[in-house]
């Protein structure tokens, strides 16, 4: 008896210490921050230009098709060997150097994160960008203990966006989190790394938005972190200026076929639903809705489309003086991440 009390009382303390070392070591963001940013871009974007723009969260190099994830039902973290991770990085650069983009909205970017072997990815993106990049952290903790007996470990990643304009500002606004302590001592702090891109010949602005918002909580939740994301955009556009937010909604879109993108599978990861009554008049989601941009990690991607629960869930607001020219996902077959690029082609027309 003496020794199972001994026993039990050094599970407690230990778990009490670790408690209070993920407590110390907390990431405490501020509401609004300075972004990290290297490099610079000369160019200012012009009215009536077409840009290209890519949206894609790249599952921190590790989600590549042959892998399942413990939390939507799978089993692993991260793959065997970093051989993995080079690989699907190096596809992920290649094709955003192929597709010429002109601004890249990239989500799940590690800079020293145990499950991507400690890979800086944004600096390996960045090698080959002529322009500007801005990081901002939305999951920074010193040790994830779940799951076990392969825990998630030390993780430092976000939101990376990679600009060929130059930008006034770069922030980091933090989102309202659905988790309390001791849960959300490692767990993500959302955040939108915004930046502010002057546009040539004007006192306007493109007010550029990257975001992943909220997966594993409840509708509460993402709408919580939607109406901050709304309300900033209105502000924006009311004094004149553009609008384009880009990212991961972990929500359906609007407009998708539902015989098409059935929700099968609701025991793990379920997405809410964007709709259109959520923006003001003229502003519009714009997504694919025919090629699925993410799937659930159950389970290795086999290519069969039918056994697969697929998502419609990246894509872009945007207000009503940016004007679509196509949208279209890049169907990748998850080759390199969980999700599939998102490619934008738009032009800013003025204030309508």
């Amino acid at each position: 008896m003496k020794l199972i009390a001994v026993l039990v009382g050094a599970l407690v303390l230990g778990f009490g210490g670790f408690l209070t070392f993920l407590s110390i070591t907390e990431y405490r963001p501020e509401p609004i921050e300075q972004a990290v940013v290297f490099g610079a871009a000369p160019r200012l974007i012009e009215d009536g230009v077409p840009l290209t723009i890519v949206s894609w969260n790249i599952g921190y190099g590790s989600l590549d098709a042959s892998m399942d994830f413990f939390m939507d039902g799978g089993k692993t973290v991260r793959p065997a060997t970093d051989a993995n991770v080079k690989t699907n990085m190096k596809g992920i650069r290649d094709f955003i150097g192929h597709i010429g983009a002109d601004l890249v909205l990239l989500q799940e970017v590690d800079i020293h994160s145990h499950r991507s072997y400690y890979m800086d990815e944004a600096a390996f993106l960045a090698e080959t960008w002529n322009g500007m990049t801005a990081f901002a952290p939305n999951f920074q903790t010193a040790f994830v203990p779940i799951p076990l007996p392969k825990p998630i470990g030390q993780v430092k990643s976000g939101l990376f966006t990679m600009s060929l304009f130059t930008a006034k500002e770069t922030l980091r606004m933090s989102l309202p989190s659905p988790f309390k302590w001791p849960v959300r001592l490692a767990n993500l702090k959302r955040c939108l790394l915004t930046e502010r891109l002057p546009v040539s010949n004007s006192d306007k602005e493109l007010i550029l938005v990257n975001l992943h918002l909220e997966a594993y909580s409840s509708a509460e939740g993402r709408n919580a972190q939607m109406q901050v994301l709304l309300d900033f955009l209105k502000a924006e556009y009311a004094k004149g200026n553009y609008c384009i937010a880009g990212g991961d909604f972990n929500q359906n879109f609007p407009g998708i076929d539902e015989s098409v993108f059935p929700l099968k599978d609701t025991r793990h990861f379920t997405p809410g639903f964007l709709s259109q009554n959520m923006l003001p008049e003229g502003w519009r989601f714009v997504t694919d809705t025919e090629i699925p941009s993410s799937r659930l990690l159950n389970e290795p991607y086999s290519g069969d489309r039918e056994a697969t629960q697929l998502y419609v869930i990246d894509g872009f607001v945007l207000s009503p003086n940016v004007e679509v020219l196509s949208v279209q996902t890049a169907d990748q077959e998850f080759r390199y991440s969980d999700h599939n690029p998102v490619i934008l082609k738009a032009v800013l027309r003025g204030k309508k």
